[in-house]
């Protein structure tokens, strides 16, 4: 829950769903291997792929995380908008340090 929440607080996606302990299987220096893991979607634009994928790898425990991409081929202009407006960068005000929550927390306070 606290990479995804990371993730979102980031703005680098506009939404998480957490779903788990899911089982998996799977080879890890040459042995199978089967434990329980956590699903986690993360909508985005694919233009904040790049940006997430070093953001999830730097935090993540795992050596190499599952990071996939899945096309968005249609859906609602709302929601799509929506998604594209809350992963947008956050403009830091002057005098305001550049970490989204700060910026956010600015903002309420004006």
């Amino acid at each position: 829950m606290e990479l995804s929440r990371a993730a979102v607080e980031s703005r680098l996606a506009a939404c998480a769903q957490v779903a788990g302990p899911v089982a998996s299987m799977y080879w890890w220096d040459g042995a199978l291997e089967r434990t329980e893991e956590w699903l986690v979607l993360l909508k985005l634009p694919a233009d904040r792929y790049d940006e997430l994928a070093a953001f999830i790898t730097e935090r993540h425990s795992y050596d190499e995380p599952e990071i996939i991409a899945l096309p968005i081929l249609t859906g609602s202009a709302a929601y799509l908008n929506w998604m594209r407006e809350e992963t947008r960068p956050v403009d830091p005000a002057p005098g305001v340090l550049s970490h989204p929550a700060t910026a956010r927390a600015a903002r309420s306070r004006t």
